[in-house]
């Protein structure tokens, strides 16, 4: 049986894409769990056949490929499925590398994955016509006093990559952008509220233009920390067409969730994901499995795209526990696999 290798085995009150990825392919792949935390539930669950530590990120390559070298020589794994932002930049920058190791990955170009940069959303929607909100780039105080002449409060502060706030004054604006820049530098973005519906749509590019599957969802509730509690499958054929559009312009390769606002037909594109969102079991639980289509597209297999699914299917998120023993934690400590 295929063995496949996936991280972002955390399922806290933030959870990571890996156990929702697991679980979709669960029942026709052998599921080898790379974890960066000996804490992470996912390391402790069944369908996880094996678990190994990873060097953090932040390490570098060298660290990355030696400990690839060493989990491939024990498993054979066919594929890796990276599930964290912070990974991501080494696995699309080294890919040759780590598929000379026999480890195939399904990533989007190192071009694309910049289209997350959020100061570059602004010329990506315009190829794709549709709107992005008015954006301005900031990295002091000044600037931040400047813009905001020019801007109705409320006002979204954003990092470039993480994080984003709404402030509600010139007060609240200056603390995020000091929470923002001491965590994450510059530059900062101050960007308009748009008024409308927000959705969120999962898919897959096959890397030559074709969208091979798609769910849109909107979220009834939410985390603290904004993640999804519950939710619905929505048809918004808009929304559709968008995605569609940025598959075929970009060549996307691998998976990757749009966050929009959506008033009637317009939409206005906010963030593009590089990966699965920790909500993706929704697709699969109506039948759009993606991680399976990526696998195949890995595996050089023609995938028909599936776009049709039902609306108002609902997706209820809850927590769980596991019991084990004490010297399964230790052992993941002290010998860096379970």
């Amino acid at each position: 049986m295929q063995r496949i290798a996936i991280s972002g085995l955390n399922a806290t009150d933030n959870p990571a894409p890996g156990i929702p990825v697991a679980k979709s392919l669960k029942d026709d792949y052998e599921i080898i769990g790379l974890s960066y935390d000996p804490n992470e539930p996912g390391n402790y669950l069944d369908i996880i056949k094996k678990t190994y530590l990873m060097p953090y990120p932040s390490l570098g390559i060298d660290e990355l490929i030696k400990r690839l070298i060493y989990i491939q020589e024990k498993e054979n794994i066919s594929i890796i499925i990276p599930c964290l932002d912070a990974e991501l930049p080494l696995y699309i920058k080294y890919q040759s590398v780590i598929e000379a190791l026999g480890i195939k990955v399904v990533l989007p170009s190192e071009e694309n994955f910049e289209l997350r940069n959020k100061n570059k959303l602004d010329k990506l929607s315009e190829d794709l016509e549709i709107t992005y909100p008015k954006t301005k780039e900031i990295s002091s105080i000044d600037d931040l006093h400047q813009v905001t002449k020019d801007m109705d409060y409320p006002i979204m502060v954003k990092g470039n990559y993480y994080k984003a706030y709404m402030a509600y004054n010139f007060e609240s604006a200056i603390e995020y952008f000091y929470k923002i820049s001491n965590e994450w530098g510059f530059p900062i973005l101050i960007q308009e509220v748009v008024v409308g519906e927000e959705l969120n749509l999962v898919g897959v590019g096959d890397g030559e233009g074709t969208l091979t599957g798609a769910v849109t969802i909107k979220k009834l509730t939410t985390t603290d920390i904004g993640k999804i509690w519950t939710g619905i499958t929505i048809k918004h054929e808009a929304m559709m067409e968008v995605a569609k559009k940025f598959i075929a312009k970009t060549k996307w390769k691998g998976p990757f969730e749009l966050e929009c606002m959506v008033n009637g037909n317009d939409v206005f594109l906010i963030e593009i994901n590089p990966r699965f969102p920790a909500w993706v079991y929704f697709a699969t639980g109506v039948d759009i499995n993606l991680p399976k289509q990526l696998v195949k597209i890995a595996n050089g297999e023609k995938v028909l795209p599936q776009l049709d699914y039902p609306a108002g299917k609902m997706y209820v998120r809850f927590t769980d526990e596991i019991i084990t023993d004490f010297s399964e934690f230790s052992q993941l400590m002290t010998k860096k696999e379970l």
